[in-house]
């Protein structure tokens, strides 16, 4: 069933079940804050999260953009993002605390109704896809997704803490956490199916392993490299 759904375009791609903090300045999005808040006990508080598809350049990645923007074009796919704890500054900011929740596509976007964006969307099934496969491809990923984190973080025990098994929920942790662009997180959101996503993250995470293998060859330190070269 198609539902209305307030919309928030960002910078950014949100995944089930990961948190995204946001800091709210504009008075329309103050307005939409007041009414989730103001929503009855049992009424879930989301709103969508939907990536900009061109315009995005000139927006900060936290923060909503114009809907009045005429050269604004938003991904069809999103992520509804649950409103888990609010603090009001006193210059009526909010800090906010939100959490992916469940994937939808959008079939038509209104920016009169409300001052905010608003979406009529419909909502996307999680399937496993193929679950034999995704239960033999998520192994695969895990094992090359800490391989991944040895290689990003300095100290390698670090990527040894408790990842998911559940092929599901890792899918979502790889995409959200792996240094991809905006495109290959808006893919892997856009996945049919578990499997498919898995599938995708092997091939993608190979690709970053294999990168980021051939910079730690690089013979001279890498803050080095994070130098500009002066012009003298």
């Amino acid at each position: 069933m198609d539902q209305r759904l307030p919309v928030f375009p960002l910078g950014t791609v949100l995944f089930p079940g990961l948190v995204l903090p946001l800091h709210i300045f504009e008075e329309r999005y103050r307005e939409l804050v007041r009414h989730l808040v103001s929503l009855p006990d049992g009424t879930p508080r989301e709103f969508g999260v939907v990536a900009i598809r061109r315009g995005w350049e000139t927006l900060p990645t936290a923060g909503p953009a114009s809907p009045s923007s005429e050269d604004l074009s938003l991904h069809e796919v999103g992520c509804t993002a649950e409103l888990r704890q609010v603090n009001e500054l006193p210059d009526g900011r909010y800090d906010i605390v939100t959490v992916g929740r469940r994937r939808f596509r959008i079939i038509d976007v209104d920016t009169d109704s409300t001052p905010y964006l608003t979406a009529n969307v419909e909502w996307l099934p999680e399937p496993a896809g193929e679950e034999e496969i995704a239960d033999l491809l998520a192994p695969r990923v895990l094992s090359v997704f800490r391989q991944y984190l040895s290689l990003m973080r300095a100290d390698p025990d670090e990527a040894t803490e408790q990842l998911p098994d559940d092929p599901t929920v890792l899918s979502h942790l790889v995409a959200a956490t792996t240094a991809l662009t905006l495109e290959d997180r808006q893919r892997l959101l856009a996945a049919p199916d578990t499997a498919t996503r898995l599938r995708a993250e092997l091939r993608l995470l190979s690709r970053e392993a294999a990168l980021l293998n051939q910079v730690r060859a690089v013979p001279v330190p890498l803050t080095e490299l994070a130098v500009p070269l002066s012009p003298n």
